[in-house]
């Protein structure tokens, strides 16, 4: 943290002196560290990449210290607030340049998953050690990808961090109003794509480990009897992965056969990691020391089989993944 807090108070040009001198330029840095976590996992879920987020959380970075170097930090009253409502309209801002890179991605594209240590909960890969998992599951980024992203960002700070409408109209520049409407398409959206349900941790971690087991040995009839009748397999290979698809499998059959034949291909030499990504247990896989792919499971309600896989094996979303934390070499660990 102190490493950090140096790092930013040297951005900040000599010739623009925070007013109140060395004192308040340290007390601008540590109000900033001191949100850092939440700005993180607000703009994540919004833009589902960790590269966007670390740069809209640098952005952030320079429009707080530059507010600062222009007027006392006392005229700040909710300096929380202040820094929520510049992190979001950068998030907003950088929609456009997002929405423009899938309209050209080769396959499926799945957001940037955020792997974290299963001790902990720390994620080592993101520029801020401190950073944790506050962020919705992989299956629920998907569903959010569907959204406007101002329908998106009424969601993500309603929903998942239990912004009144009131406060988010101010941080928007809009309307209590015409919030409330965009509260209620979004959340009318997701629910009906995704209803309102939790698997247990145990059921979860245990169905994890069976999925894996099954599709890395290649067993068929294993699959066939985890996989829920209307899978779903998302592969996010970028382009850079062979078999990877160009589009995601549905049904059982169609999904158990092409898992099958991917592993069979696939799978010799492959170290399995249990961790957790986006706050669920999932599978990271290495090859030798370097991540080849992270593979996510959603459940049905009664945690039975497996509704959707999301594998994401391009290289580009892997680079933060680092063989740390939970040590687990197989299932039976």
């Amino acid at each position: 943290m102190a490493e950090e807090q140096d790092r930013l108070i040297g951005s900040v040009p000599e010739d623009s002196p925070v007013p109140g001198g060395a004192e308040a330029a340290h007390t601008v840095t540590r109000l900033f560290l001191d949100h850092r976590e939440l700005l993180f996992s607000v703009v994540y879920n919004m833009l589902g990449s960790v590269a966007d987020t670390e740069d809209v959380l640098q952005e952030t970075w320079l429009s707080w210290s530059g507010k600062n170097r222009r007027a006392p930090l006392a005229e700040i009253g909710n300096p929380r607030a202040y820094l929520v409502r510049i992190a979001v309209n950068h998030a907003l801002a950088r929609q456009s340049a997002v929405a423009a890179r899938r309209e050209t991605y080769v396959g499926p594209w799945l957001p940037e998953p955020l792997v974290t240590d299963a001790a902990t909960g720390l994620a080592p890969d993101t520029a801020d050690d401190t950073v944790r998992t506050d962020s919705v599951s992989m299956a629920m980024l998907v569903v959010l990808e569907t959204l406007t992203p101002l329908e998106r960002a009424v969601f993500v700070l309603h929903e998942v961090f239990g912004y009144r409408h009131t406060e988010i109209a101010g941080m928007l520049g809009r309307s209590p109003a015409s919030v409330r409407q965009l509260a209620h398409r979004a959340r009318a959206h997701v629910h009906a794509r995704r209803p309102r349900y939790r698997t247990h941790p145990r059921v979860r971690r245990e169905a994890t480990e069976r999925f894996v087991a099954a599709a890395l040995g290649g067993d068929l009839h294993a699959l066939m009897e985890i996989l829920a009748p209307d899978v779903t397999v998302w592969i996010d290979g970028g382009g850079a992965r062979q078999g990877a698809g160009l589009r995601p499998v549905h049904g059982r059959e169609k999904a158990a056969r092409m898992l099958a034949g991917y592993a069979t291909r696939r799978a010799a030499g492959l170290d399995v990691s249990y961790r957790r990504v986006n706050g669920d247990d999932a599978a990271v896989l290495f090859e030798g020391d370097s991540p080849y792919a992270v593979m996510v499971m959603d459940l049905t309600p009664d945690g039975e089989r497996v509704s959707g896989v999301y594998v994401v094996t391009n290289p580009d979303k892997l680079t933060r993944v680092r063989q740390e934390g939970d040590s687990a070499s197989g299932p039976d660990q």
